[in-house]
């Protein structure tokens, strides 16, 4: 399985865990690859800090109204932007390259609209890390 329906696995179980309010374990598969699982489990166990920060960079959107699986799609980018770390053993993906995922993705799966606003999220956290001090 390609490393980008990977992802799209670990945005889907996210999804589910969020709308239906049920535990991450219970919406990825049994046999799901090592990388899914372990980038769903890095979402989740960072998800009020990239909350945050999507909330922060959503202007004039409260986190509650961006659609879930919109939301999913976000954490997944905001993780591997700024955490590209984030799943051991594992070759990072550049921030540009998370971003494009994140960004076909939201073409693939849901409305017009969301393919710039998944995009202008993820543009201005990298923005917002690039200015950071190193």
């Amino acid at each position: 399985m390609r490393r980008r329906e990977q992802r799209r696995a670990a945005v889907w179980a996210l999804y589910q865990s969020d709308l239906l309010a049920r535990p991450l374990e219970e919406t990825l598969p049994r046999d799901v690859h090592a990388f899914t699982r372990a980038l769903a489990h890095a979402a989740q166990d960072r998800q009020p800090e990239l909350d945050e920060l999507i909330g922060r960079h959503a202007t004039g959107w409260s986190l509650a109204r961006i659609a879930p699986l919109e939301r999913s799609i976000l954490r997944v980018g905001v993780l591997e932007v700024l955490y590209p770390e984030a799943v051991p053993g594992e070759q990072p993906i550049p921030p540009e390259g998370a971003i494009d995922e994140a960004v076909e993705t939201a073409k693939r799966f849901c409305g017009t609209e969301a393919p710039g606003f998944v995009n202008g999220i993820l543009a201005a956290v990298l923005r917002e890390r690039e200015a950071l001090p190193r």
